[in-house]
């Protein structure tokens, strides 16, 4: 009889592979002290209403008590965040979760007076506080940019409905998570050893390159069909999500919602238009990748589930963490010896919570936590693809680190254009280091291939995940219902226009959007594939001009949220209102296609 396995419980994993929250909190009263004093701090702010535009000293002590309240809120969502995505299915920590969230929220709203009132005040008399005020001089920026939102801040009442209507508007999100992390049980199924395995989200990845064809396809009928069954909550739920950006879009009067999510990374549309346009352009280059694809695979039809699978097949790379955080770091190296200190310390002080357990959530990411550290949250299944994964969310958090040792709370949040640039950049040198040490020609093979797959994932797939959320935002601006008819077959028809010239596209992949826990931060992962560009540009700066592009490179880390994000990466040394970053990466992805054609 096939062995059944179930991932280890959260208390069978050594102490060691699990990050250590009490560096935010020591315990509970403390989280409840900090909640206590933002309610007190929140009351002080509000005593200044009507009275900012008195003095220079009175709004300077308003921004101050803001930052304050900012920071401890901040603190006590992360904590919050973080418990509850130890295990989702404990309902203590989804409590805490939303405490938190109902706290942040009733302090927007007392707070909502605050930006009307700097905007009611003459321009001239702000200059004139920043003239005379040296303290109130490290505002500059952030009273610059609360000028050029004028047109879409709204009257102090109104901005108060607005906040108050926070909680409200993040259903959504929350109904989604909790769908995905700790409602949804998928079918079991029998790995490559032929053992009866619970499929999970962690699982389905490492399956899905399986290199039994019976496997990953199995796994992968198994996996999107659980989707169909709560397809009319999940389109529901997607919906609700569309109609809270557009409602806001419109409260703030932006011709639409993709605008009002630019626009606070004063990012011009045509950045957004010009990356699809480019990726469309590009097509070709994608479809013949898929052929050599096809080809080495040796398939009369390529599915959507043998885009996965690696194509060097007596090549089974098995990297546990700890090799993997040794090969990360070695990687790294170019970027100098702080980076590289900083990094031992993320690794060796339980900043990184490694192994997927029951009721965790799913995927990866990078959480900063000002005035203490960032944290990482991983599901490691020791794949190469969880190496890169290793690099690239410890980019995010060395950013965040770099960013906050270097500028007050008030800039220490860069923005989520940039945000993937760091982590992506250290993939690339990742991704350097490791064809360097290969030796043989199966290996170079090997990593080529990892290479066009993480270009076609982040680059091709994320600018198509992107202009899905284009037209369903259109759509439904136009009056259009996004029914689960029009969802799933706008989805199949934009894996067509990708993959059909080559690929047999599955009718369950037309489910695949339901999967995607992304579209509830709408219209965030174009910027993948703007970041994957950036971060190419600038780590061949890096390997082939040394010192000079690493000290522009660290500057861009520790800029923080001090600067648009287009001029920090023009400063950086890359210009994305520009479709060459693009063009560039599409190159290289051509370049490595037919170099992994010669070698197969």
């Amino acid at each position: 009889m096939a062995k059944e396995t179930t991932p280890a419980t959260r208390a069978e994993i050594d102490p060691q592979y699990k990050w250590n929250l009490e560096d935010i909190y020591e315990n509970q009263a403390a989280w409840d002290k900090d909640a206590e004093d933002i309610k007190a701090l929140t009351g002080e702010l509000v005593q200044l209403a009507g009275h900012l535009g008195d003095s220079a000293e009175n709004l300077l002590k308003a921004l101050r008590l803001s930052d304050d309240i900012n920071e401890r809120a901040s603190r006590l969502l992360n904590y919050a965040h973080r418990k509850r995505d130890e295990d989702n299915t404990i309902s203590e920590y989804q409590a805490l979760a939303d405490r938190g969230l109902a706290l942040l929220i009733e302090t927007e709203s007392a707070r909502s007076f605050f930006v009307p009132e700097v905007l009611a005040m003459p321009e001239d008399r702000i200059k004139g506080f920043l003239a005379e005020n040296e303290d109130l001089r490290l505002y500059t920026f952030l009273l610059n940019e609360m000028l050029r939102h004028k047109a879409h801040i709204l009257s102090a009442a109104e901005e108060r409905l607005l906040a108050m209507a926070g909680e409200m508007a993040e259903a959504p999100d929350q109904i989604f998570t909790m769908f995905n992390d700790a409602d949804t049980r998928f079918p079991k199924v029998k790995d490559e050893d032929g053992n009866e395995v619970e499929l999970t989200h962690g699982r389905y990845g490492s399956l899905i390159e399986s290199r039994n064809r019976d496997v990953r396809k199995n796994v992968f009928e198994a996996f999107l069909p659980t989707y169909r069954k709560h397809i009319n909550t999940l389109s529901a739920t997607f919906s609700a999500n569309v109609k809270k950006d557009m409602f806001y879009a419109r409260a703030r009067n932006y011709g639409s919602a993709r605008e009002a999510a630019l626009d606070d990374d004063n990012v011009p549309l045509s950045v957004y238009d010009n990356l699809i346009d480019a990726v469309h352009e590009a097509l070709p280059k994608l479809h013949d990748y898929l052929r050599l694809r096809k080809r080495v695979l040796g398939l009369d039809e390529l599915h959507m589930y043998d885009l996965y699978t690696p194509l060097v097949p007596d090549l089974h790379l098995q990297i546990p963490y700890d090799e993997a955080v040794k090969t990360v770091k070695t990687a790294l190296r170019p970027l100098g010896e702080k980076y590289g200190e900083v990094a031992t310390k993320a690794f060796n002080s339980r900043w990184v919570d490694v192994y997927e357990t029951p009721g965790k959530a799913s995927g990866a990411y990078s959480a900063g936590v000002y005035g203490v550290h960032p944290y990482i949250l991983l599901n490691y299944q020791d794949r190469m693809s969880d190496v890169f994964t290793v690099a690239h969310e410890l980019g995010h958090t060395m950013h965040s680190y770099f960013s906050s040792e270097a500028q007050p709370f008030v800039y220490a949040n860069y923005t989520i254009f940039v945000a993937e640039v760091a982590s992506t950049c250290n993939e690339a040198l990742l991704l350097h280091h490791l064809l360097q040490q290969s030796t043989d020609k199966q290996t170079r093979a090997y990593l080529l291939n990892f290479q066009l797959e993480r270009l076609r994932a982040t680059l091709f797939r994320q600018t198509m995940f992107a202009e899905f959320e284009k037209l369903a935002h259109q759509y439904a601006t136009e009056g259009g219902a996004l029914t689960p008819e029009w969802l799933c077959a706008t989805y199949y028809e934009l894996n067509q226009q990708f993959f059909g010239p080559v690929c047999d596209v599955d009718k369950d992949i037309e489910l695949e959007w339901a999967r995607i826990p992304h579209f509830y931060n709408s219209f965030y992962v174009y910027k993948y594939a703007t970041g994957i560009s950036a971060a190419t540009a600038l780590s061949q700066q890096i390997l082939t001009e040394g010192q000079p592009a690493v000290d522009r490179y660290l500057k861009f880390l520790q800029s923080g949220g001090s600067d648009y994000p287009i001029e920090q990466l023009k400063l950086a040394g890359v210009d994305m209102t520009s479709p060459d970053p693009v063009r560039t990466t599409i190159d290289l992805f051509a370049k490595q296609t037919e170099e992994l054609g010669q070698l197969l």
